[in-house]
């Protein structure tokens, strides 16, 4: 397609409206690499502290902004693919996805594992905004409650049901990956996330009664040691130095395993954990729902069966 003479740059116009309309919405955007859904720019553990960052490294969320000018400055560089940071929007997205080639034949896809929750629920869900994925998966779009800051989740609602609010963000309609491309199939207005939905995200796993966990000291010189270098282990594990991704979930999930000890103990916080070894994990390649329910996973498992520090 031949562009403007006002087009300069050869900016991909069609991607530029893409990336406008949520701002129109006030849903603040922000680039992701193109043709992929991991967001542009350097990872937090590679922040050079200059620029944007000068005051310190500011993530996608911070940087999404629903300012036109910007967003044309930006698009007009490259044809970025488009995310949507969902806290500052006020969205809480429910991800569908499909099952993976390696699961047992038969095994539910996110549509049918919310289709259970619905009617074990008695409840329905309205007509939303909703964008199909080039897996065939679907993004219904919520507004989120007012007062209740709702993050992001992996599998809690149901298998293949992830979330996304705070701390998140989704892929927006035109962004195109090498399997297809984010398209809308359902132009209703944004929808409120339904109460008994909103409830069942709001509530947090109840610990294990018998899991006896000491004050936190966070920070404490071995802790901070060992959550460097597994954060460092992490790292090396990329795609191209020759694991699959599903050798590079195995040290996370090993990693996180050997750090998350000293999260029983009260060495340091779950949060700094978590924090730290997400970022590891999605620098690798792995998506960060991969990494959260592989983090999650890891970490429960360990908080649940730590021996003391004493027979440790």
């Amino acid at each position: 397609m031949t562009q403007p003479a006002d087009n300069p740059r050869g900016c991909d116009l069609a991607l530029l409206a893409w990336a406008l309309e949520p701002a129109r919405r006030g849903w603040p955007v922000f680039p992701l690499r193109p043709g992929d859904k991991r967001p542009a720019g350097h990872a937090e553990q590679l922040c050079p502290g200059t620029g944007r960052c000068v005051d310190g490294h500011r993530k996608p969320e911070q940087r999404a902004t629903t300012d036109p000018d910007l967003i044309a400055a930006a698009w007009s560089q490259q044809p970025y693919n488009i995310g949507i940071a969902t806290g500052p929007a006020g969205l809480l997205v429910v991800d569908l996805d499909m099952p993976k080639s390696e699961e047992p034949e038969g095994a539910p896809s996110g549509a049918e594992s919310l289709l259970a929750l619905c009617e074990r629920a008695g409840q329905t869900l309205p007509a939303t905004y909703q964008v199909r994925t080039p897996s065939g998966g679907h993004h219904l779009y919520f507004t989120a409650p007012a007062g209740i800051r709702l993050g992001c989740t992996a599998g809690r609602l149901g298998h293949h049901i992830d979330t996304r609010g705070w701390g998140g963000y989704v892929v927006a309609p035109g962004s195109t990956t090498p399997h297809g491309t984010y398209t809308v199939t359902d132009e209703s207005p944004v929808a409120a996330l339904p109460a008994w939905l909103a409830e069942k995200l709001s509530d947090r796993p109840k610990p294990d009664p018998h899991t006896v966990m000491t004050p936190v000291h966070d920070g404490t010189k071995a802790a901070q040691v060992a959550l460097e270098r597994e954060c460092a282990v992490i790292r090396s594990a990329t795609e191209g130095g020759g694991q699959g991704r599903k050798g590079r979930n195995s040290t996370l999930h090993e990693s996180t395993c050997k750090v998350a000890r000293f999260v029983a103990w009260g060495n340091i916080s779950r949060a700094t954990v978590e924090e730290a070894i997400q970022a590891a994990g999605e620098s690798t390649g792995l998506s960060a729902a991969e990494c959260t329910t592989t983090i999650r996973s890891a970490m429960d498992w360990i908080l649940t069966h730590a021996t003391p520090r004493e027979a440790a």
